[in-house]
């Protein structure tokens, strides 16, 4: 693995660089399952960082469950992760393509607005450098009365709820639409596309599918909190997902047929026949 160096101008701080430096080291390949970590001492010279920010980068690669320390030994790439990753390395990694896709159907967009904002930058500095970007995202139709989230007294529609759920989506979809075509008004890109469907149900999960070959399930929890509509306190039952657990599946391009790659296809087969369905809206 050869060190590209800690970048001085770059907003993330050395730590943080250097841990995505060796996540995507890990995530690409460069880093083999098995393989030795270079020690502590190793990394802070070869990136050119103190001692104890290497501790800390590998520390946290250890706390996302891709490597392993050995005692006596040192540390490993893991054979298998430990849990499932977060969005955002995956991100990073698909915007190192020429060609950039992303499907997403869920509840708000939040999480994929915060996982994206990171690689977007990246383009903007220059360290990514993809030709196109193409961005689909659906949400539920908050102008149809939902199953879910719901009056916690007795499951009703709450129109209000629906109100402040509709910014919330907006606010987060629409940004990253403003965001991607951005980029190509910049010239920074040469096309983009971005668009917001809605779809007439209630999201249970949340799936992103990413330049089709990757695809990403989470279960939204459903759980009881109060909130303010309209200046009146409100118990409702919502949808939780900032801490969802996201589960990987990519495709296996030397066995179709594998369930991996099976999952992709059919979660690319249900996210195309959604977006059939569903009605363009705008900000």
């Amino acid at each position: 693995m050869d060190g590209i160096g800690i970048d001085p101008d770059d907003p993330r701080t050395p730590r943080r660089q250097l841990t995505d430096l060796l996540r995507a080291a890990i995530l690409t390949g460069k880093l083999t399952p098995g393989s030795q970590i270079p020690s502590g001492p190793e990394l802070a010279k070869r990136y050119n960082v103190a001692k104890v920010t290497a501790q800390q980068a590998v520390q946290e690669l250890r706390n996302e469950g891709l490597v392993v320390a050995r005692r006596g030994s040192g540390t490993y790439v893991r054979e298998r992760p430990e849990k499932p990753l977060g969005l955002r390395p995956h991100l990073e990694r698909a915007f190192t393509k020429p060609q950039v896709t992303i499907d997403f159907a869920g509840f708000s967009g939040e999480t994929l607005h915060n996982a994206i904002t990171e690689p977007l930058d990246q383009i903007r500095d220059g360290r990514f450098r993809p030709d196109s970007i193409a961005v689909r995202i659906l949400i539920p139709d908050p102008a149809t009365p939902w199953t879910m989230p719901a009056n916690a007294a007795d499951l009703s529609d709450n129109p209000l709820f629906r109100q402040r759920a509709s910014r919330i989506m907006q606010r987060h979809t629409f940004g990253i639409v403003d965001e991607v075509h951005e980029l190509q008004e910049l010239g920074l890109i040469q096309s983009s596309t971005a668009e917001v469907r809605a779809y007439p149900a209630a999201p249970m999960f949340k799936v992103y599918i990413v330049n089709g070959d990757d695809a990403f399930f989470g279960f939204y929890s459903i759980e009881e909190h109060q909130l303010t509509l309209a200046g009146e306190p409100a118990t409702v039952w919502d949808l939780m997902g900032k801490n969802t657990l996201i589960f990987h599946m990519d495709t296996d391009h030397n066995d179709v047929e594998s369930m991996k790659s099976q999952f992709v296809q059919q979660a690319q087969t249900w996210f195309d026949s959604l977006w059939k369905i569903s009605k363009p809206i705008n900000p």
